[in-house]
């Protein structure tokens, strides 16, 4: 590309970290706000739950399809389409009087949120070099953990002072801004990369295979784990992805490598993010709606008790990136960080169980979130740094795709663990009432708002209730995170055994 001059630098920057910034707040925000939208749209647990998964699934699945739009159509004009849609499906979500159109929006605000990160990093790749790249990928990670700090806590305030579709507006009124910042700003098109260089079926079939599995995960308690419908799902996820890996070793051009997934080190560098979904990502997600429900918290108290686990995320990834400067090696952060990511998750559930003071369950969340700051600064440049420089931009979808991809099964199997937990509690306990009543009470309490049906009963009665709605939700929250702690551990170990290998590759500079 054209040198670039020193105001455009700039715009560039600001552009793409209030973009950046947006993606992970709209995340984080979000989720305070689904007791919320459910009682505004009396919608069921399942179609409540896509507004993050659906998110996620196409944030997930695009990621990999950017990365190669933008070197054949140009790094600015993807990041300003992704940015467009993005402000487009914020606009739709605040004015979706539907539970399914704002599924619909947040899907699109997915596939725009995978080019604002996609190939927002690939515009700083091209603008900066040397001191100035480094600086700006700082600045790009600490951007990102600034959005997952802030965003709850904007969130519940907006939610306070007006509803939560001023949370969506706010996201489009940002990304307008960002668009035009970016209108006069020159593209850095590849010259010579043909269109037919972008594995449209590729991408197909991992997309509808990621979207199969993700539909299973999400109405597997409603549909039954054994039916027709969640067996149909499953095999034909399966079945689209051997076709997928099928098509990727034939392609000229395939949207993934596989000799990647032979590098150890780079497959343990990009594990360690996996491990943050399933530990960080779904407190991040369902926390909120435990501690409005079974804690009885306002939504701005709920804000704040997040920031215990988003702070660190802001704070630690500048500490890691200063200790590694002073030869710490990356591997030994690597190594605390997903002892800090379990070792948060597993006393928080002991500190819940033994009935525990919020501040031993916001000790535990800051924990959790300092595991998180320690990897989120390092992972990318590390993982990179493993990989032949003609690979580095397949790399860096593939570490993306294991990122996002986890977030959105992470979140699905949460939600699907704690409605069958919920399920089979309600059914045990509250065995006064009939099977559809006891449906509304999994819906209800699922979605932090059983305050709302206790409030129809009588002093007494409701005082029983209470306390009983408390304690199953305690009980259900203590195995859905049992089962992903288990989860996170044995990816974890993983993790460590291929870290602890020799590169595959030799060593580069990302």
């Amino acid at each position: 590309m054209s040198e670039v001059s020193l105001s455009d630098k700039k715009y560039i920057l600001l552009a793409v970290l209030l973009a950046v910034f947006v993606v992970p707040s709209s995340i984080s925000g979000t989720a305070i706000a689904l007791p919320y939208i459910s009682t505004d749209m009396n919608s069921d647990v399942a179609s409540l739950q896509w507004v993050v998964n659906a998110f996620n699934l196409t944030f997930a699945c695009f990621t990999l399809m950017w990365g190669k739009m933008s070197d054949v159509i140009g790094r600015k004009r993807s990041f300003v389409t992704g940015a467009c849609l993005y402000a487009l499906a914020s606009a739709g979500s605040a004015w979706a009087t539907d539970i399914l159109w704002l599924d619909v929006f947040r899907a699109i605000a997915g596939v725009g949120g995978a080019a604002i990160f996609s190939c927002g990093s690939a515009l700083f790749i091209d603008v900066f070099d040397g001191k100035q790249r480094t600086q700006a990928f700082a600045l790009f990670g600490t951007t990102a953990g600034l959005g997952i700090t802030l965003g709850p806590t904007i969130s519940g305030i907006l939610l306070v002072l007006s509803g939560w579709q001023a949370i969506f507006i706010l996201h489009a009124v940002v990304l307008v801004f960002v668009l035009c910042l970016t209108i006069k700003l020159p593209d850095t098109r590849v010259a010579g990369k043909p269109v037919s260089e972008i594995d449209i079926i590729g991408s197909g079939l991992f997309i509808s295979s990621m979207f199969l599995l993700m539909l299973t995960l999400s109405k597997g308690y409603d549909w039954g784990w054994s039916s027709t419908l969640s067996l149909l799902c499953t095999s034909g996820s399966l079945l689209l992805f051997l076709v997928f890996v099928w098509h990727i070793r034939r392609a000229e051009n395939p949207v993934l490598s596989l000799s990647l997934l032979s590098n150890n080190r780079f497959m343990g560098y990009i594990l360690v993010p996996v491990v943050a979904s399933f530990t960080f990502v779904t407190l991040l997600t369902y926390f909120p709606t435990y501690l409005t429900g079974a804690m009885q918290m306002p939504a701005s108290a709920a804000g704040l008790m997040m920031l215990c686990l988003t702070l660190p995320v802001l704070l630690f990834p500048l500490i890691a990136g200063r200790l590694a400067a002073k030869g710490v090696p990356s591997s030994f952060l690597m190594y605390l960080s997903l002892v800090c990511m379990l070792a948060g998750a597993g006393g928080l559930l002991l500190g819940i169980e033994t009935m525990q003071t919020v501040w031993v369950s916001g000790s535990c969340l800051f924990v959790v979130g300092t595991g998180m700051g320690l990897s989120a600064g390092l992972v990318d440049g590390e993982a990179l740094s493993c990989v032949e420089p003609g690979d580095i931009g397949m790399a860096a979808g593939l570490l993306n795709t294991f990122r996002l991809g986890s977030e959105a099964i992470a979140v699905a199997l949460y939600g699907s663990f704690i409605s069958s937990a919920l399920t089979t509690l309600v059914a045990e306990q509250l065995t006064d009432f009939t099977l559809a009543d006891q449906g509304d009470w999994v819906t209800a309490m699922a979605s932090g708002n059983a305050s709302t049906l206790i409030a129809e009963w009588a002093d007494d009665k409701a005082s029983i209730l209470m306390n009983q709605v408390t304690e199953m939700l305690k009980i259900a929250f203590l195995t859905t995170n049992g089962l992903l702690l288990t989860i996170a551990a044995g990816v974890s170990v993983v993790a460590v055994l291929k870290l602890r290998r020799r590169r595959t590759v030799r060593s580069v500079q990302a």
